[in-house]
């Protein structure tokens, strides 16, 4: 018995790692839709197409020092990292007590109730593990979105402390008083580390880096970009301001237009799960064999493995990139 479930656990990750490979593969029409924006940005007259062509050759050409080439990462780091971007003041301690504490709670709590241990061991690893990553997840997705929808706003309040004489780093002050959310907060650290005597690129990488969001990386690019090569700074970040608005404008309007699509596969991922809760809370005894046969545990196991293969198949067919 003990060698037919590592049998079946090879296999399972053996057709994981087949899955992976074929979707990491480059994709022909992700290059297509490149090139295709790279001609228009070549012989577009539009102001907003020459700003967003000129900010991707720049994070083309930064691109090695935004991703940190040549620097390794721990996980730890990039845990921090994540813990960092929800805006709360969580340390990995924190975060690594509550997951252990779940897991061990969970493992516990089904061991004494009657469960296999390979059932209490999964749940309490799903559960452990899932739960605080999925909520530091949403909490992330949020602060962006909050963040992102704010940004252009604050951009051309820069723009109008430029017009008005005010030098650059005190208008950032200004944004981080009058901008409430992320986005007050990020200059607000901004400024705090000019004050400190670091120099503004610096500061604003930083806070890229931190936020992760392409709409920030422009910014600190085009800033950093002016101040080497001079120009109207007042009328270019006016133009980023337009096509950032632009940007989120697309990306509603996709979002819109893939709503039934990601209903559909919310459906579908969710559907074999809730008819087997309801067939077990009208007839536990027919389901009962789940949770004590380890014949039909590895089963579920690999129905349920099969089911999350098919909802990464769905989240990637329904995910597009702007």
């Amino acid at each position: 018995m003990d060698m037919q479930f590592f049998i079946l656990i090879i296999g399972v990750f053996g057709v994981i790692a087949l899955l992976g490979f074929a979707f990491i593969g480059p994709s022909s029409g992700k290059a297509t839709t490149r090139r295709l924006s790279a001609v228009k940005g070549r012989h577009s007259d539009s102001d907003e197409t020459k700003v967003e062509a000129q900010m991707k050759r720049a994070i083309a050409a930064r691109k090695p020092i935004l991703q940190g080439e040549g620097v390794n990462i721990s996980r730890s780091d990039k845990l921090r990292l994540r813990l960092a971007q929800t805006g709360k003041s969580w340390t990995l301690k924190s975060y690594l007590t509550v997951s252990g504490g779940l897991f061990l709670f969970l493992f516990l709590a089904l061991l004494f109730n009657g469960a296999p241990p390979l059932l209490a061991l999964c749940i309490g690893l799903f559960i452990g593990l899932g739960i605080p990553h999925f909520v530091v997840g949403f909490l992330i997705k949020k602060r962006i979105t909050t963040f992102t929808n704010n940004f252009p706003d604050a951009i051309e309040l820069l723009v109008r402390g430029l017009k008005s004489g005010l030098p650059v780093s005190e208008t950032l002050g200004v944004i981080a008083r009058e901008i409430p959310g992320p986005v007050g907060e990020e200059f607000q650290f901004v400024t705090e580390k000019i004050k400190i005597g670091k120099t503004m690129e610096d500061a604003l990488q930083e806070a890229a880096d931190r936020m992760g969001t392409a709409e920030f990386q422009f910014f600190t690019i085009t800033l950093a970009i002016q101040r080497e090569t001079g120009g109207n700074l007042a009328e270019t970040l006016g133009n980023l301001a337009n096509v950032l608005r632009n940007r989120a404008q697309m990306k509603l309007k996709i979002k819109a237009m893939s709503s039934e699509s990601k209903a559909s596969a919310y459906i579908v991922g969710a559907l074999p799960f809730m008819v087997f809760g309801m067939i077990h809370f009208v007839n536990p005894d027919y389901l009962a064999g789940f949770f004590s046969d380890e014949r039909l545990i590895i089963a579920g196991l690999g129905a349920a493995c099969w089911m999350g293969i098919g909802v990464f198949i769905m989240s990637k067919m329904i995910s597009f990139e702007i």
